[in-house]
């Protein structure tokens, strides 16, 4: 048996995290379920989790983090299979408010739907699922409260947006003036110390070769230290890309308004754009040029399309 035996990952796109099942063992109540996507893939993300479960009950959901990415189908498969959520601690009391902007997905400009939380799970606990012991690590760094999940036993990483296998996610702390690239280079020197077999990153498909992705992690973290305006610049992309995602096609003017409107993005133009454009939306309609050019958006006539 592998290590992955007894475990569904649900590969998603860029839009949605990976959703990680975890069966359940004959003496446990039900599966547990790994972080829920993003809400515009709310629907195929139950249809998908209920294929998986096979008739299992769904015993519980844990986020990873609460980027919209990853908590977006939370209200769905509550509704459907009437599971308790649990989430870091540093996020529980914002669920319970359901402060957008200190859960991120206001000052990032992206959707989000409510949801409430039943327990927190934090670093130092652990969960027992699948008949195996999965313990939470802090992984700050992309988020303050982020966690992965290591089965020791098994030397299996669920490892959200710390490593994938071509880098780590965005380092939000860094465009807001706080620390954030120690953290990345402490929890990859974390991992690196773990007996880890394979990682299930929260983008991409699960991987072995460890060692070679923290090497690219390092290289990229290096980089972004020493250029933190190529981080910001990075980062812009990426917020700019996931937002068509979640719009499938903008019109161009759209697109500028919402830039101009983002508290994120503004942000990032006083930090770091402030001497190359004169405004938010000037800065991000030339990273939208960048993109066109590139492939990674596309446009017809007035629209812009995420390709």
């Amino acid at each position: 048996m592998g290590p992955l035996s007894g475990l569904t990952v649900l590969e998603r796109g860029w839009l949605s995290s990976n959703n990680i099942v975890i069966h359940a063992a004959p003496d446990e109540p039900g599966a547990v379920l790994v972080d829920t996507g993003h809400v515009v893939h709310a629907e195929q993300t139950v249809a998908l989790v209920r294929h998986a479960l096979r008739g299992q009950p769904l015993a519980r959901i844990v986020n990873t983090h609460l980027h919209s990415d990853h908590c977006g189908g939370n209200a769905a498969l509550q509704r459907a299979f009437a599971a308790p959520i649990v989430v870091p601690p540093g996020n529980a009391d914002a669920v319970a408010r359901w402060d957008t902007m200190r859960l991120t997905h206001a000052t990032t400009g992206q959707r989000s739907e409510r949801f409430t939380h039943a327990g927190t799970l934090a670093p130092g606990e652990h969960i027992v699922a699948g008949g195996r012991r999965w313990d939470a690590l802090a992984a700050p760094g992309h988020d303050p409260f982020s966690l992965m999940l290591f089965d020791a036993a098994h030397g299996v990483l669920i490892a959200a947006d710390a490593l994938w296998e071509d880098g780590f996610g965005v380092v939000f702390p860094e465009i807001d003036g706080e620390l954030g690239f120690d953290d990345v280079g402490a929890v990859l020197d974390l991992i690196e110390r773990l007996p880890v077999r394979i990682v299930i990153p929260g983008h991409g498909a699960p991987f072995a070769d460890v060692a070679a992705a923290l090497a690219r992690a390092r290289s990229r973290l290096a980089s972004f230290r020493s250029q933190p305006e190529r981080h910001a610049r990075h980062a812009v992309k990426v917020m700019i890309k996931y937002h068509v995602m979640e719009e499938r096609s903008t019109t161009h003017d759209a697109l500028l308004q919402w830039a101009a409107a983002t508290p994120f993005l503004q942000v990032a133009w006083q930090r770091f754009g402030a001497p190359h454009a004169g405004s938010p939306a000037a800065w991000c309609a030339r990273f939208v040029d960048e993109l066109v050019a590139a492939g990674v958006l596309a446009r017809d006539g007035a629209l812009v399309l995420d390709r």
